[in-house]
């Protein structure tokens, strides 16, 4: 699901390059039918689904009458539900149906999409409960700290109940952040930033929303949550380090002092391969290293005076209940409104600042709770984006 995006590109890719070792049972896109379509003359699935209900028609068209065509949210849950594996890289907070229909159907989940575990963590922890469920996170900071955390008697699977402990030997949690491009500026530096600069991250590839969201650190600080509810680890013992070269990308510190850390070069593709073949491992080299030619790796500190961004997702995170979903909401406006011109860099951090600051307190014990928690959250923020106007 998100067949269209980065995330779902680089799948085919895989999937092409595995020799039949994988068929796609079901394709999901947002409104790219164009490109969906030729997905499907390809891959043949079984069902194609268009999120954009407007598009259904226009995909009919296109993909013809031999694949059914489903659509919206309710679709993209629906026409995973017969896969083995389902590869979650549907952008926001729409990604949340298919990340607890695989679970609650039971199957093994390759999550890409943040908002499912952010904003929803507590329900989403349920749905890992099913039988058969199976949650392998589809980015690189967690799937190396997935991979660090094999080393670990009792290894990273389940839920946070039975996430690593110190009896386990984990003491702490890296989260490794290449600094994004402003990496090195200060507070002042940021004030006169464009979308374009923002726009330029010197290692990934990314759709533009994560692409801002790297540049102000909002990012890790969303990791830092989806850290605390994959692995189960507390937001004392989860820590942020900048690497510039985007190499290491993420380490755990074991409690006799050793720290393991997963390296390779920047390469989407061995996250999810890793979520297909697991526990065996493909085959492709995906982001081999070099270890022939000389390297240098740095380490340092975030600011977090420039990028606030940061502490105000541990803060979300420790404040728990729906405040996790309401920054979450709140990022999604004030990124577009930067993209859109309405409010400057700076103005990310601040307005989101102010939008948590009036978090209504709700328990996150249901999915409809979750979702009335984003929606009073980007009505808060939208309120506040007009009055600046």
């Amino acid at each position: 699901m998100g067949s269209t995006g980065s995330i779902g590109t680089q799948t085919l890719d895989i999937i092409r390059e595995s020799e039949g070792r994988f068929s796609v049972q079901a394709l999901g896109a947002g409104s790219n039918v164009t490109l969906l379509a030729k997905q499907a003359a390809e891959f043949q699935p079984d069902v194609v689904v268009v999120a954009d209900p407007d598009r259904r028609a226009e995909a009919i068209e296109l993909i013809g009458p031999d694949i059914p065509v489903l659509a919206g949210q309710d679709g993209l849950a629906d026409g995973s539900s017969e896969a083995d594996v389902v590869i979650n890289g549907v952008m926001g907070f729409a990604g949340l149906a298919v990340t607890l229909s695989a679970l609650e159907n039971g199957r093994r989940l390759g999550l890409a999409n943040k908002e499912s575990l952010i904003a929803a963590g507590p329900v989403v922890q349920i749905a890992r409960q099913t039988p058969g469920a199976e949650l392998l996170p589809v980015d690189s900071e967690h799937c190396a700290l997935h991979q660090c955390l094999r080393a670990t008697e009792g290894g990273p699977d389940g839920a946070p109940e039975s996430g690593p402990n110190r009896a386990q030997g984990v003491d702490r949690l890296v989260l490794t952040a290449s600094g994004g491009p402003f990496r090195g500026r200060t507070a002042e530096d940021l004030r006169s930033v464009t979308v374009e600069d923002a726009l330029a991250h010197p290692t990934w590839a990314m759709g533009p929303k994560i692409t801002i969201d790297s540049s102000t650190l909002m990012n890790k600080g969303l990791e830092v949550i989806e850290a605390h509810e994959l692995y189960g680890v507390d937001y004392d013992r989860i820590e942020v380090v900048v690497h510039p070269q985007s190499i290491v990308h993420s380490m755990v510190a074991y409690t006799d002092g050793s720290t393991i850390a997963q390296l390779s070069q920047p390469d989407m593709r061995l996250c999810i391969a890793y979520a297909l073949t697991y526990p065996e491992r493909f085959d492709v080299p995906y982001g081999a290293m070099r270890w022939d030619q000389a390297m240098t790796l740095n380490f340092e500190p975030p600011d977090r005076k420039a990028f606030r961004c940061l502490d105000l997702a541990y803060e979300a995170g420790r404040a728990g209940g729906t405040a996790p979903a309401w920054l979450s909401a709140a990022n999604e406006v004030t990124v577009q409104a930067f993209l859109d011109g309405v409010i400057s860099w700076r103005e990310i951090a601040e307005v989101n600042d102010t939008a948590l600051q009036q978090h209504s307190g709700g328990v996150a014990d249901s999915l409809e709770a979750v979702l009335e928690a984003d929606r009073q959250a980007r009505q808060v923020t939208t309120a506040l984006l007009s009055n600046r106007r």
